[in-house]
C-alpha cells in the first residue's frame, strides 16, 4: 500500500483541511461582519444586532465617509507616507543589503555590521528618546517623522542579503567584465534576479505604512496632518473622551458604528487589491530569503 493510500494519511488530510477551513473563516468572518455593520441602518449597527447579514441595507455610511472631508485628508497623507516610506525603506534596503552579502574578504568587517544591525532587532532607544530626536529634527507635523524612524527595517534588510547570497557570483563577475560597477550590477543583476524577495519586502513595507497609526498620534499635533489609521483610531475613541450629555450624543452620532465600518472598511480595500498580486511572490520570497548558506 503507498503512503497516500493508508487511511492515517487520509485521515490527516482531511483534519488538515478542516484545519485550513477553520483559520480561514477566522480570518474572513470579521471583515463580513464589519461590512455587514457599514451596509446596515443606524439604529440597528449601535443597538449590535447586526451579525454576518445586513439590516436595514442601505448605503448612508458610505455616502457619509465619502463626504467627509477629514477622512479624505487622512487618506491623502498616508498615501503620501506610503509612497515616500516604501520608496526610503526600499532604496536603503537594496543599499545596505547588497554590500552585506558580500564575503569578508571582498567587505572586510562585514559580520561585524551585520551584528550591529541584528543588535537594534533586540534594543533600541525607547519612545521618549526617540520623540526628543524627532523634535529636534524639526520633524514634528511633518511626513517625514512618519517616515524616517522607520526606514530602516533591520528584518528586511537581513532577508534580502540571504536572498542575494544565494546568487551565482559568476553572473556579478560578469557583469564587472562587462564594465558595470556596483550600482549597475545591483540594479542590473541583483535586482531583477530577487523579484520573489522584492515583492515580499515591498508588500511587508507597505503593510506596515497604512497600518501604522501610533506614531501619526504622537507625532502629529494637528488632526488634520492625521494618517487614515490614526484618524480612524481616534474616531473610535471620540465617546471615551466625552465630558458632557452633549458631547456625547455628538460622539456617538458622529462615530456610529456603521459610519467608521464603512471607514475602516475603505481603508482595507487598497491593501486587499494589492496583495493578490504579490501573493505568487510572497511565500518563495520569505522562504528562500531565510536561508542562510
Amino acid at each position: 500500500m503507498r503512503r497516500y493510500d493508508s487511511i492515517a494519511y487520509k485521515w490527516f488530510s482531511a483534519g488538515n483541511l478542516v484545519f485550513v477551513i477553520g483559520v480561514a473563516l477566522v480570518c474572513v468572518l470579521p471583515l463580513v461582519h464589519l461590512m455587514a455593520v457599514s451596509l446596515s441602518e443606524k439604529g440597528a449597527a449601535n443597538a449590535n444586532l447586526v451579525g454576518l447579514w445586513p439590516v436595514g441595507f442601505n448605503f448612508e455610511a458610505y455616502k457619509e465617509a465619502l463626504a467627509n472631508e477629514r477622512f479624505y485628508a487622512a487618506l491623502i497623507v498616508t498615501v503620501k507616507r506610503l509612497l515616500l516610506g516604501a520608496s526610503v525603506n526600499m532604496l536603503i534596503t537594496f543599499l545596505m543589503a547588497y554590500p552585506l552579502s558580500k564575503e569578508e574578504h571582498a567587505f572586510p568587517y562585514r559580520n561585524v555590521y551585520v551584528w550591529l544591525i541584528v543588535f537594534t532587532m533586540l534594543f533600541s532607544g525607547g519612545l521618549i528618546p526617540g520623540y526628543m530626536l524627532v523634535s529636534q529634527l524639526h520633524l514634528i507635523d511633518s511626513v517625514w517623522a512618519l517616515v524616517l524612524p522607520s526606514a530602516v527595517q533591520t528584518f528586511h534588510v537581513i532577508l534580502l542579503l540571504n536572498f542575494f547570497r544565494q546568487l551565482p557570483r559568476e553572473m556579478e563577475e560578469a557583469s564587472f567584465i562587462d564594465g558595470g560597477g556596483h550600482i549597475v550590477t545591483l540594479f542590473k543583476v541583483y535586482l531583477p534576479l530577487s523579484m520573489p524577495a522584492v515583492a515580499t519586502i515591498i508588500l511587508f513595507t507597505m503593510v506596515m505604512h497604512w497600518n501604522e497609526w501610533f506614531t501619526g498620534l504622537i507625532y502629529m499635533n494637528k488632526v488634520e496632518l492625521y494618517p487614515l489609521q490614526t484618524y480612524l483610531q481616534a474616531l473610535l475613541d471620540q465617546t471615551k473622551k466625552a465630558v458632557t450629555i452633549d458631547d456625547a450624543r455628538n460622539a456617538a452620532e458622529s462615530a456610529r458604528r456603521s459610519l467608521y465600518s464603512a471607514q475602516i472598511f475603505m481603508a482595507m480595500v487598497p491593501i486587499l487589491l494589492v496583495y493578490p498580486f504579490l501573493q505568487k511572490h510572497f511565500t518563495k520570497g520569505i522562504v528562500l530569503g531565510s536561508i542562510k548558506e
